[in-house]
């Protein structure tokens, strides 16, 4: 039986279908839902409706696919906006789908879940508008947080300046708290990691199946978003598969780098199985 996922994130709507346990295929939407929420805190009434139209196109392929189920959730733009109803209405006005705003927590649940797959490790997801970390040891959770900042809030407060970035960068990663991080295996998910594995192969075209278990160090990423800060948002479009998302990569992977450090982490490797299939583990009661 197919059974389809769709993620509205804060910079990007995505799809994933499965059957018999498999990601059978993946596809995505940068509709930037989350453009301008820093400043306003509010989704803008055109990003709420090209978000949304994503939405219905997505779920309206997903049935075109045979899929039995789809399920549909949000993170961090909708849930932090008090007008997220506006978003919500137009999507079912659009389709029948169902959007389940979900907790800071349980996204940072769903990733972990679906990247480790019930191993022991870490997770940092930089996503739109919020980074989650979240450590499992021994089968159970020993560290969880999500803080609201991310690659698109993080453009929209201070551009691609990197003095400006640090600062928010810096002022934000001291949420996490401390945590001895050290002695476990990290794993990067979201679009900004993926984005960077792409970027690293030299891609012109995004495949997971190449992106999937790039290891950066830190000081190797470190040197990759200083790279990205002094090209032009144009030189990044054309040699990259960023797109609609180069003028937020360099901050992302600044963003990236100071989670890291703030953890102690020194090396980190890159899943292309996230929080599609951890949310569809959860509904699906698969551990």
């Amino acid at each position: 039986m197919k059974i389809s996922v769709i993620d509205v994130g804060s910079n990007s709507v995505r799809l994933a279908t499965m059957a018999d346990g498999k990601t059978l295929y993946k596809r995505m939407n940068t509709t930037r839902l989350g453009e301008g929420l820093y400043l306003s805190g509010l989704i803008s009434e055109a990003a709420a409706e090209r978000t949304a139209q994503a939405v219905a196109e997505f779920y309206a392929l997903a049935k075109h696919d045979g899929a039995r189920k789809i399920y549909v959730f949000a993170t961090a733009a909708v849930r932090s906006a008090p007008n997220r109803n506006i978003f919500l209405e137009k999507v079912e006005k659009l389709c029948s789908a169902q959007v389940e705003v979900i907790s800071g927590e349980t996204e940072a649940q769903i990733g972990i879940l679906g990247a480790l797959k019930g191993r022991d490790g870490g997770i940092i997801d930089v996503g739109g508008a919020s980074t989650e970390v979240i450590i499992n040891s021994n089968g159970k959770t020993v560290y969880s947080k999500s803080v609201n900042i991310g690659a698109v809030r993080l453009f929209d407060a201070a551009g691609r300046d990197k003095s400006e970035l640090l600062k928010i960068i810096e002022r934000s990663a001291e949420e996490f708290g401390d945590f001895p991080a050290q002695e476990y295996d990290f794993v990067a998910i979201g679009g900004t990691a993926g984005r960077l594995a792409a970027i690293e192969h030299n891609l012109k075209e995004y495949r997971p199946e190449i992106t999937h278990g790039t290891v950066f160090t830190l000081d190797g990423l470190s040197a990759m978003a200083d790279r990205l800060l002094n090209m032009s948002v144009e030189q990044i479009r054309s040699t990259t598969v960023c797109g609609k998302s180069s003028e937020l990569v360099g901050g992302g992977a600044l963003l990236l780098c100071a989670v890291m450090r703030k953890f102690g982490v020194k090396k980190i490797a890159v899943s292309e199985s996230d929080n599609l299939e951890g949310y569809f583990y959860l509904k699906e009661g698969i551990k």
